[in-house]
């Protein structure tokens, strides 16, 4: 491997400063070669390969450093005040040119990761329809049943790494976009590749359309997807099944398919079911986990103790409240020994209908029923703060507002630092803004969001919001799995990314209430979350690619994907 590739066209057999012929069907030149968004560099191209490839003409005659056209680019993308507009252009520039987007955004990550993901790939998913203009991936409708496996093969890459696959019936905390949650998958992969060092030609996104009940999309004449309302049952699970045995046998058994975005109804099940047979990942529960898992495990340097030390009360019992949960239970268990149904009895969840529990247990989905304890009925959500007395609230019900004045204080009058993590995203559906956090507590909260807020200032000191964002756990964790050849993803290696993250939180970070480390590092922290994810692989005798490499950071670093010009001859 290098750039984190096989190698298929003879690109990364060679080191960065030693050139290579653009292969693409041909050998490309002239027209067709500035077409090519994997090799275009636009101005950038030398007066060299201007004659080795017919580029005489084509292009004005100033040469430009990549350095210059990135400098270029961001002074455009900063003009632009909406941010949907900088979205679209930052989705422009990637169809262009693929390593002036990458340079962009690993160069710029914290300026940058607002726009290409979470906040603005939610609106950018629900406009889909009015702003598409060239498709990015693969799109598997009800009407290809019984092809999908030769809709595979209609993809041009012959070898691929990871896929992010949507249904689109949850995206973010909007709801049903149907086949404009694509937004999602590019988004994601397009991280993967900036954070994680995953070569762009080996990542595929994918949306299964199977029909939408949002009746709003279902109305817009520029709507993209199938208009019917959503297949359910045995035909919504026989599609399931024909994909995922597909990509199996299309692309084997170490690509790693990453479930994004599913309903909790749909995404339990397919992770249920397929996480024995398939190298399967999914973010919305394990990823989120994974990375509040960290967070809560780096705020024990502020909060003093333990876990088991702490009692936790969730507002939201979806696939990320419980994943959390499950993951927070597991770590507690690895700590004290107990079993793990014993450490679940310190965390409490609510969902729309009240306090879970066991008087309701009837009533509830399998995924909920682990949660189910005993306690009088409590409807509220200030009402379970006072009875409670939690340590820590984490919000995950995708609906904003809802630690109000009187929960937020609640918390504040139980604890000299109340950790409050509002994590729904996006920005607008967070259940409070970092300024709220800080103010009702006094400055006295410990915060953290899933979208991002500014600093904030209280009383002369500032705050600066943790963001519990999925983007520091994902590309590394993908990173280690494909670097270990890794055939099944276990809990162990989520614990083990988790861990990994914390431990690049330093001492500075701490004294300015940070329980999370700054964006601006994340390929150094992916390489590190790779490293032990990778090493757990080879620990439970899951990966492939043998021997072990003594120096499993460096090894991540080495066959990390950079996004700077190649020359060519």
């Amino acid at each position: 491997m290098a750039d984190g590739v096989e190698d298929v066209y003879g690109e990364d057999s060679a080191t960065l400063d030693q050139s290579f012929i653009p292969w693409t069907i041909s050998v490309a030149s002239g027209y067709s070669l500035m077409r090519d968004p994997r090799y275009n560099k636009g101005l950038a191209f030398t007066e060299k390969e201007r004659d080795a490839h017919y580029l005489r003409g084509l292009l004005p005659p100033v040469v430009l450093s990549q350095e210059l056209q990135e400098k270029k680019m961001m002074n455009i993308i900063r003009q632009y005040t909406v941010p949907l507009h900088r979205y679209m252009a930052m989705v422009d520039l990637q169809e262009r040119n693929e390593r002036l987007f990458y340079k962009l955004l690993v160069d710029n990550v914290e300026e940058l990761l607002p726009i290409v993901y979470t906040p603005t790939v939610g609106e950018a998913c629900q406009k889909f329809g009015s702003i598409f203009k060239h498709p990015q991936g693969l799109y598997i409708s009800l009407k290809e049943k019984g092809k999908i496996l030769e809709i595979l093969k209609n993809w041009p890459e012959r070898t691929v790494q990871v896929i992010v696959v949507t249904d689109g019936e949850r995206i973010l905390g909007l709801g049903d976009l149907g086949c404009q949650g694509m937004g999602i998958p590019v988004g994601k992969l397009s991280l993967y590749t900036a954070l994680g060092g995953v070569c762009p030609s080996q990542c595929l996104p994918i949306t299964i359309d199977v029909g939408t009940n949002n009746e709003k999309l279902l109305d817009d004449e520029f709507y993209i997807g199938l208009r019917q309302k959503r297949a359910t049952g045995k035909e919504y699970a026989d599609l399931l099944q024909e994909f995922m045995c597909a990509v199996k046998q299309n692309y084997g058994e170490k690509v790693l398919i990453q479930f994004e975005d599913f309903a909790n109804h749909n995404a339990f099940e397919l992770l249920a079911r397929y996480s024995s047979t398939h190298l399967v990942f999914n973010d919305d529960i394990q990823g989120t986990a994974a990375v509040v898992l960290a967070g809560l495990l780096s705020a024990l340097r502020l909060l003093g103790g333990t876990l088991a030390d702490h009692t936790f009360l969730f507002l939201g019992a979806g696939e990320a409240g419980t994943g959390i949960a499950d993951l927070i239970a597991l770590e507690i268990s690895e700590q004290n020994g107990k079993p793990i149904e014993e450490n679940r009895k310190q965390i409490w969840l609510v969902d729309s209908k009240g306090l879970i529990l066991a008087s309701r247990k009837e009533s509830l989905q399998d995924f909920k029923k682990p949660w189910a304890h005993d306690h009088e009925p409590i409807a509220e959500l200030k009402n379970a703060v006072e009875a409670l007395k939690p340590t820590i609230l984490i919000g995950t019900s995708g609906v904003g507002k809802q630690f109000t004045k009187e929960v937020v204080e609640a918390m504040a009058s139980l604890n000299e630092k109340p950790l409050i993590m509002a994590l729904s995203n996006p920005t607008s559906q967070a259940e409070c803004t970092a300024e709220e956090a800080y103010t009702w507590s006094e400055g006295r909260a410990i915060f953290a969001s899933g979208s991002p807020f500014d600093p904030f200032e209280y009383n002369g000191k500032t705050f600066i919001p943790g963001q519990a964002n999925n983007a520091y756990i994902f590309p590394g964790f993908g990173l280690g799995v494909i670097m270990a050849g890794s055939t099944r993803v276990r809990d162990d290696m989520l614990l083990a990314a988790s861990k990994a993250l914390v431990s690049q939180v330093t001492e500075e970070h701490y004294e300015k209430g940070m329980i999370y480390p700054p964006f601006k590092n994340i390929r150094k922290i992916s390489a590190n979350i790779a490293a032990k994810v990778a090493a757990k692989a080879y620990e439970l005798g899951l990966a492939s690619h043998l021997p072990q490499p003594e120096d499993l950071v460096k090894s991540a670093e080495k066959c990390m994907y950079r996004p700077v010009y190649r020359s060519y001859r």
